[in-house]
């Protein structure tokens, strides 16, 4: 696989903001996202420029990381995002153990099925385990196949726990997730 999967820099948050509307225009992106195009669009310079400041290599609370094609053009981002014990997380879920939150999953449709999701998850994995996390976990949409068998394919198995995020009660978010590697195994 010829992609570059790295931390992104601060200064490029013109890119980041570019693929992050590429990715609210995927045809499942009101049930991957829990933004619109449209409101996000809207968003002003600042906006963009501090969420990069804040998922930029050396934060310490995010981590966006990106995968750029053997062109230099960005196909695919994850972001983790820290929560610490006894803190709620942005759902209003209890934290009750360090760990990291993968949001923002996006591959474009033509570099799908490579396994590139997998590979940025490693990456997002690594940095997670760097901050000390106890396991890494994700919120996924009931209803988004393609992206439940992506995130199984990486190792991430449902943990029982669900939640309401949208206005419809009906709709439910799975929680999938992966636990640290034991230091002491050869796996």
């Amino acid at each position: 696989m010829s992609y570059k999967v790295r931390s992104l820099h601060a200064d490029e948050w013109p890119r980041a903001r570019a693929l992050r509307l590429e990715a609210l225009r995927d045809p499942v992106a009101s049930i991957a996202f829990m933004e619109t195009y449209e409101s996000a669009a809207a968003q002003p310079d600042s906006f963009w420029q501090g969420r990069a400041e804040r998922g930029a290599a050396g934060a310490p609370g995010a981590q966006q990381i990106i995968a750029e094609g053997p062109d230099g053009e960005w196909v695919g981002t994850v972001t983790v995002l820290m929560e610490e014990v006894g803190s709620t997380d942005w759902a209003g879920l209890p934290v009750e153990r360090l760990q990291g939150h993968l949001v923002g999953v996006y591959v474009q449709p033509g570099h799908r099925g490579i396994g590139l999701t997998e590979v940025l998850f490693d990456a997002g994995l690594e940095w997670a385990w760097a901050q000390g996390a106890e396991r890494v976990r994700l919120l996924v949409h009931e209803d988004n196949a393609r992206a439940l068998r992506a995130y199984r394919r990486a190792g991430f198995t449902e943990t029982g726990v669900t939640t309401t995020l949208g206005p419809d009660p009906g709709e439910r978010e799975l929680e999938l997730a992966v636990e640290r590697p034991d230091p002491e195994s050869d796996g």
